[in-house]
């Protein structure tokens, strides 16, 4: 290095480093596989597509693919990122054997996926029971459920794709329909069903919003010995979209929770002046404070909900609107009106109306979890053919997934596990190491009085020590 006379120094660069690893952090993203015991799961659910004189099993392609995606990565190409470090990610396949792969599968679309999803399955109840108090279903019951928020998004497609549709928002691609599981407060959440639709599919399309919860079901770990989640310790959430008579009975039917916007009908004015002033509690806030110049009232005795499924209740919320906000014609008193549907019967801790207006609205949080999955892989749909992108999209939950169990196991009382995918990539998973062997073994040194250093191998550890736990 030489003086110099601007604001950085000037350092000299050559090509004669060895042993050093650029993205030395995503080690943690291969520990949580092991503790979750993806790789075997995978491996197993996997080994039809497995031919006898393969060098790489289907299972590593498709986990190096999703750590590719976990690490920053948007396409099949990105997974060189780990070739460049066989010492710590192994032999990692090539682009054509890549690329085959994913046609392969794709050839029977139907059948891989449902493999895909059987491992994912067994390896999110391995992690849920090995995360203990951190999982997002420990001490679901009726009265506090686990949540499984839908929401639908647009991805652009920027070429000519299968199945890419003009958008209701006037634009080009397809249009999947998504569900989350929300990790409350103190996490982020994890997918569990993506369905790959044309763009121009409905957004409010009763079947593909059952498919996807069907789906989504299957994901969660069982809570009892007939090998399935109980109904109301599961709890749906929607937005306007899921307010159809057709989903609502069939949650209904399987006696889950729900919690779904509700429009409002056209003489709502002459409902809300039936409500005295008495009958509006404040609503509460983010922390669930009370918020100013905000306030709900439950309607269902001033509704004709007879065509609706039994049980069902709707609240509404008045706000005063932003400034510069035009109201609609629902809307009452200068404030602008919303309202949301759900079964959750009346009583009990939790149960109160303003309580259960924050736990809707809550629901917000799934485009935050979409966000991240665009920010995984998500964005921009690689791959010409639909089977194909139907398998992108199941790698992109792996990556999701790989990253949310790493916060969870790693980092459950550190506010890593709230991060977004840009700051974990930008704060650890990018951390460099050089490699070293020390006793016929390999050792990945870090930097020392590197900031996130300590954070990482702190979460090295949380992460072994639970995986050494017995059962």
């Amino acid at each position: 290095m030489r003086d110099s006379t601007g604001l950085y120094p000037c350092v000299r660069t050559d090509a004669a480093g060895s042993g050093v690893v650029s993205a030395a952090g995503a080690v943690l993203l291969i520990d949580t596989i092991g503790a979750a015991g993806l790789d075997r799961a995978l491996s197993t659910a996997l080994s039809p597509w497995r031919t006898p004189t393969a060098v790489h099993e289907p299972a590593k392609v498709l986990l190096d693919l999703a750590v590719s995606l976990a690490v920053g990565g948007d396409c099949l190409a990105d997974i060189a990122v780990l070739r460049q470090a066989p010492e710590v990610f192994g032999p990692v396949a090539s682009d054509p054997t890549v690329s085959r792969l994913i046609s392969t599968l794709a050839g029977d679309a139907g059948t891989a996926l449902a493999a895909i999803d059987a491992a994912r399955a067994a390896a999110r109840a391995r992690v849920w029971a090995q995360a203990g108090g951190h999982a997002p279903d420990h001490g679901a019951d009726h009265r506090r459920p686990l949540l499984v928020d839908i929401d639908a998004t647009l991805v652009t497609a920027h070429s000519d794709k299968e199945q890419a549709t003009p958008t209701f928002k006037s634009g080009f691609g397809h249009h999947p329909l998504t569900a989350f599981v929300d990790h409350g407060q103190a996490g982020t959440g994890e997918p569990v069903a993506m369905l790959l639709r044309r763009g121009n599919a409905g957004s409010n399309t009763a079947a593909d919003h059952i498919t996807v919860i069907r789906c989504a079901l299957k994901q969660l770990p069982a809570d009892n010995q007939q090998g399935h989640r109980s109904g109301r310790s599961v709890l749906i959430r929607v937005d306007g979209a899921g307010s159809t008579h057709e989903l609502l009975d069939w949650l209904t039917a399987r006696r889950l929770s729900y919690s779904v916007g509700f429009g409002l009908p056209e003489h709502t004015p002459e409902l809300l002046a039936k409500i005295p002033t008495s009958a509006w509690t404040p609503a509460l806030d983010a922390d669930g404070q009370l918020r100013d110049g905000a306030w709900v009232a439950e309607l269902t005795g001033l509704l004709n909900l007879a065509s609706w499924p039994a049980g069902m209740r709707v609240i509404a919320r008045a706000e005063r609107p932003h400034p510069g906000a035009q109201l609609r014609i629902t809307d009452h008193d200068g404030n602008r009106v919303t309202a949301f549907a759900t079964n959750t019967a009346p009583g009990g801790p939790g149960a109160q109306i303003a309580e259960l207006e924050l736990r809707h609205r809550r629901r917000a949080r799934c485009e935050d979890r979409i966000r991240a999955a665009k920010d995984t892989g998500l964005q921009n749909l690689p791959l010409h053919g639909f089977d194909q992108n139907r398998i992108w999209c199941a790698i992109v939950q792996l990556a999701c997934e790989l990253i949310a169990w790493t916060q969870m196991l790693a980092f459950a009382d550190h506010p890593a596990r709230r991060w977004e995918p840009k700051r974990l990539r930008l704060r650890l998973f990018s951390t460099a190491g050089r490699l070293a062997r020390h006793a016929r073994q390999s050792v990945m040194h870090l930097a020392a009085g590197q900031h996130w250093t300590d954070l990482v191998l702190a979460g090295r550890t949380a992460i072994s020590t639970i995986a050494a736990r017995p059962g």
